[in-house]
């Protein structure tokens, strides 16, 4: 029987054809190239008009990408050196312990009636909107790492994993790494896009509900590399 998914990692060409057209596939301007990256990946998986993503992805450096999907990627059209895919297996118990890389648009839902999803907003900028807009750049530090890690912990409350809470033994095993926000433009609506990437030790709570986020990714913007976290054992 096949494996669920697979993980695998794919590297665009570095020969001369390839190389002629890189700052076309991979702008050096930072919010194109999150939005080109989306559609170079899209690449491996688009085998049809009508095909739904079912991979979750990451660009590790540019031009380099971290995959996990349904499907073993193929490169249609020649672009890519891509490592043999390996089955992702999990097993895990309650109470390991595993390093873990996240890039995730992390978002809190505000603004909704009785019976109405609120609207999609990035937590750091919803942690900001509270203090007067003069004294925010002397606190946006602080409210990234204290946002960000409160998002975390709501996410391992839900998928079966724990991160330490502030004055826990081990609180500084979790890190909150850098915070981006990409504007994308998109038709009549621009997506503003923020972007927090984290590094740290997970505790494994609930082994099968922790094996299922995975494989579903973390937070929304997973189209645009969010969501694939990286495990390892430690």
């Amino acid at each position: 029987m096949e494996p669920t998914l697979w993980f695998s990692r794919a590297q665009l060409r570095r020969d001369a054809s390839v190389a002629a057209i890189r700052d076309l596939l991979l702008p050096g301007d930072a919010a194109e190239r999150f939005s080109a990256a989306h559609r170079l990946v899209w690449t491996l998986f688009a085998d049809g008009p009508d095909r739904r993503r079912d991979f979750l992805w990451r660009e590790a450096a540019p031009g380099t990408f971290y995959l996990l999907s349904a499907r073993v990627p193929e490169d249609r059209h020649g672009l890519f050196e891509i490592s043999s895919p390996k089955p992702f297996v999990l097993s895990l118990r309650r109470g390991d312990r595993l390093g873990f890389a996240l890039r995730a648009n992390a978002t809190v839902a505000r603004g909704g009636g009785p019976g109405r999803r609120g609207k999609p907003c990035d937590v750091v900028m919803d942690a900001l909107h509270s203090i007067p807009p003069g004294e925010r750049a002397a606190v946006r530090a602080e409210v990234v790492q204290r946002a960000g890690r409160a998002w975390l912990a709501s996410q391992g409350e839900r998928n079966g994993f724990r991160v330490p809470g502030p004055g826990e033994p081990g609180e500084d095993d979790v890190r909150v790494l850098a915070y981006q926000v990409h504007h994308l433009a998109r038709g009549t609506a621009p997506m503003r896009i923020g972007v927090l990437d984290y590094e740290g030790i997970l505790e494994i709570t609930d082994p099968a509900a922790f094996t299922t986020a995975i494989a579903r990714g973390f937070g929304r913007a997973k189209a645009f590399g969010c969501g694939l976290m990286l495990i390892r054992r430690v």
